[in-house]
């Protein structure tokens, strides 16, 4: 079973590309809600988490707080990139065992992570597709999505790889600008990956 990564700046829209993925059938891994997940139940994790951030970033329920956390990561890069030394390894081994657990039932499956350039887990995937918008919509949709100020979502652009570097890895590109059909792009890198997969 091919193992292919999708990744993207936020607000690129990777959720939408994922869902066009999965009604043709193909299993999707979410990192970057399954690292909320772990963030909020792996003890290991939390015990980095709070000797690195405080234990305010933690709330006496035992769920991160998340506010806290966003305000210290995203205003320095040397907290954030150690923030992720803690949540990635966890991430990459809990999907691995999704990937195992799949037992070569489709001809590939999809893991999707903004970071994955960043954290070097696309070595890990057969192929990678780059969604990418352009910065003004993805500032719109994150805005309306997360209900934060345009200034904090420009801070989470620039706290990632800016996206013309992203396409260098790219082996698939799906622009979704909201001129370009999603789905149609969609079935065109399905259609491909199948044929790879029969050779």
């Amino acid at each position: 079973m091919l193992k292919i990564g999708i990744t993207g700046g936020i607000g690129s829209g990777k959720t939408t590309v994922c869902k066009a993925f999965e009604a043709l059938g193909i299993p999707v891994y979410y990192a970057d809600a399954e690292a909320k997940k772990i963030l909020s139940s792996d003890p290991a994790v939390k015990r980095s988490v709070k000797k690195l951030l405080g234990d305010q970033s933690y709330f006496s329920n035992g769920k991160p707080n998340r506010k806290y956390i966003a305000a210290l990561v995203f205003n320095d890069k040397t907290l954030l990139a150690k923030l992720n030394e803690i949540v990635h390894p966890a991430v990459a081994l809990h999907s691995s065992r999704w990937f195992e657990s799949l037992k070569n039932e489709y001809p590939y499956a999809l893991k999707e992570a903004a970071l994955m350039i960043e954290s070097g887990s696309y070595k890990e995937m057969h192929q990678l597709i780059v969604v990418t918008a352009p910065e003004n919509i993805r500032i719109q949709r994150v805005v309306k999505r997360d209900k934060l100020s345009e200034e904090e979502v420009k801070k989470r652009i620039q706290s990632q790889m800016p996206e013309m570097e992203k396409l260098k890895y790219a082996n698939f590109v799906i622009c979704n600008d909201g001129e370009n059909s999603v789905i149609l792009q969609v079935w065109n890198i399905h259609q491909k990956i199948l044929k790879r997969k029969a050779h």
